[in-house]
Order: structure tokens, then sequence, then C-alpha cells
């Protein structure tokens, strides 16, 4: 099964889902649906009541938990991990069973998200102009969203580059992610993700312009470098990616030299979203 991961957005919350390229439909995290339909406090709340519900809907004898898939997506601790999942057709017949006020307007929602996908299967430009709608809804600027465009292009680039030398998606893409992250930033992507208060959201999200900048140079050096020197095995490709992260990191201390200020910050997009918006 040839699977894409990708964040959509309903109403301003994020919903993990998973695109399956042979049997072309999504599947989206269950967990992730129950938090945006019942308003829960916080994630640990939607899982108590997906668990409870499960029970009840298995006692019944209801075919949708009995059918539902079980996949990888990227969890709060940014690691991938096994998690409840359901296409477009099993989650119609799961919100049956929850009530919501959100439910008819997310039924509709869902509808739209499997119309968009094949429109971006012929159209792949559609699926950028999509991103770039999503990330200016959140109150995102046009400058920062411009970037943040730019370091997707240049993270598909480095990905393909490490699957031509034949690693792994999971835990060596994480692996060698982290080494970079560590070499110019001082940080792991996990302790990166705490300095900014962060659970399942997206680091890049909530990077300020310079940082992205910064960890754009270092995955674009890692893609050049592994590209000069032909790595052959993991353990090459890890010298690699810290070599890469570290021009970015002489880069990184010689900005901080000339402004005073420390670049990798607690600043998270909420906190600049919020203050944008007081402004």
């Amino acid at each position: 099964m040839t699977e894409k991961d990708a964040i959509k957005i309903f109403e301003d919350k994020k919903v993990r889902t998973l695109w399956d390229a042979e049997q072309e439909k999504w599947y989206f995290s269950v967990v992730d649906v129950i938090e945006v339909l019942t308003d829960q406090a916080d994630f640990q709340g939607a899982r108590n009541y997906w668990k409870v519900l499960k029970h009840r809907l298995l006692k019944e004898g209801n075919e949708t938990v009995t059918n539902c898939n079980r996949l990888k997506l990227v969890a709060e601790d940014g690691k991938m991990r096994i998690t409840d999942v359901a296409d477009t057709e099993q989650l119609f017949r799961l919100i049956q069973s929850i009530p919501s006020p959100k439910a008819e307007p997310f039924k509709l929602w869902l509808a739209q998200v499997a119309a968009e996908r094949l429109d971006e299967m012929q159209d792949p430009e559609l699926s950028i102009d999509r991103a770039l709608e999503q990330y200016l809804r959140l109150g995102y600027s046009e400058n920062w969203i411009n970037q943040r465009l730019k370091s997707i292009e240049i993270r598909k680039e480095l990905t393909d580059e490490w699957k031509k030398r034949g690693l792994k998606e999971g835990a060596q893409f994480a692996t060698l992610t982290d080494i970079i992250t560590k070499a110019w930033a001082d940080k792991t992507t996990k302790e990166y993700k705490i300095l900014k208060v962060l659970k399942k959201e997206n680091l890049r999200d909530n990077m300020t312009n310079t940082e992205l900048i910064l960890n754009m140079l270092a995955e674009a050096s890692t893609k050049d470098i592994s590209q000069a020197v032909n790595p052959e095995t993991f353990e090459e490709s890890k010298k690699v990616a810290k070599q890469g992260g570290n021009v970015a990191k002489v880069a990184r201390k010689e900005l901080e030299a000339k402004t005073g200020k420390k670049v990798v910050t607690a600043k998270n997009a909420k906190a600049n979203l919020q203050l944008k918006k007081g402004k």
C-alpha cells in the first residue's frame, strides 16, 4: 500500500489523514474526528470518548468498528504510532453514533476532501493552492506561507534523495531528521517541540521565518552533500545529515552574534497569531 500522510483543517481543527494511492481513498484519524465533533478539551478526552464508544459499538456488533483499520500516523510526540483510522464511508456511519451539532457540516467537509483529492490527481498544482488557502485561513502571513511552501518542496527533495539511497520511511527518516535538527538548532525534534509547548502540532508550522529558513538550509545542504558523496549505508547517511545541519548551525551562530538574539525560541504559531490579531 502506497501511503501519503497529510493534515486537513476543519473549522481551524487539525485532522490527521492518510491517502492510500492504491485504493485511492483517504483514511482519517478517528480520535481526531471525535475531538472535532465532541469539542473535547484535550486529546486525552477524545481518546477516552472513543474508547467508551468503541466498546459499546463492539458489543452491539457494529461493523464500522470491526472493520476499522489501524495505521501509523504522527503522534503527539512526533513519532509514528499505530492509531485507529476510518475511510470516508466508515466515518459517515460512525458519525451517526456521535450526537453533535457539527455532524452535518463535517459530512459535507468529508465529501469535499474526497472530491478535492480527485481534482488534485488531475492537476497537482491545486494541492499547493489549497495549502495556501488553509494557512491564510489560519491567520498566517503571506511571507511566512511562501517560506513554508518552499520548505515543503525542499523537504520533498531531501526525502526523495533518501529513498534513492534505499533508506526507509518512518524510523530511519525520523532519525536523520533528528540529527539534522540537533546539528543546526542544538535540539532534537522532540526537544524543539517541548520548547514550543507543542503536542501533535507540526513543528514547522510553529517556526518563525528565520527558523524555517535555517531549517531549509540544513535540509537543502544535506541533500546536496548526499548527492556529492553518495553514501551507501544508513550510518554514512547519518554523517551526511550532521554535516548538512552544521552548515545551518554556522549561519545561526553568525546571525546570533550579529543580532544578540537567539534564533531558536519558544515562540509558536498560537502566540504569534494572537499577537498579530492584537496588533
